[in-house]
């Protein structure tokens, strides 16, 4: 059976997608994160949330909001957020320089 859409793969791998797809839109609902905190803090591996991620911001439901250093690496990261009220707050800050 061929996939022409990835998330069409990835919905046939079992609930598990959609599952790890909605923990980390809830905890980026939240609190802005870096992808490490988020897997720290719920689990999943990094390396899904960078797809789910990108996934989120195609469908523009996750945005980036500021780039400093990450609490659970220490390297400078972006912190990103499902929340469209701390984007806004982003988009904002943007258009006053």
């Amino acid at each position: 059976m061929q996939h022409s859409n990835p998330q069409d793969k990835r919905q046939c791998e079992g609930n598990n997608w959609q599952n790890q797809l909605n923990t980390i839109f809830a905890y980026l609902q939240e609190q802005p994160a870096t992808a490490s905190m988020v897997a720290d803090a719920t689990g999943i591996p990094q390396k899904n949330i960078c797809r789910y991620k990108r996934d989120l911001e195609k469908a523009n439901k996750l945005w980036e909001i500021e780039k400093k250093p990450c609490k659970k690496t220490g390297f400078k990261a972006w912190y990103i957020t499902t929340d469209p009220k701390k984007a806004n707050s982003r988009s904002i800050q943007l258009s006053l320089f």
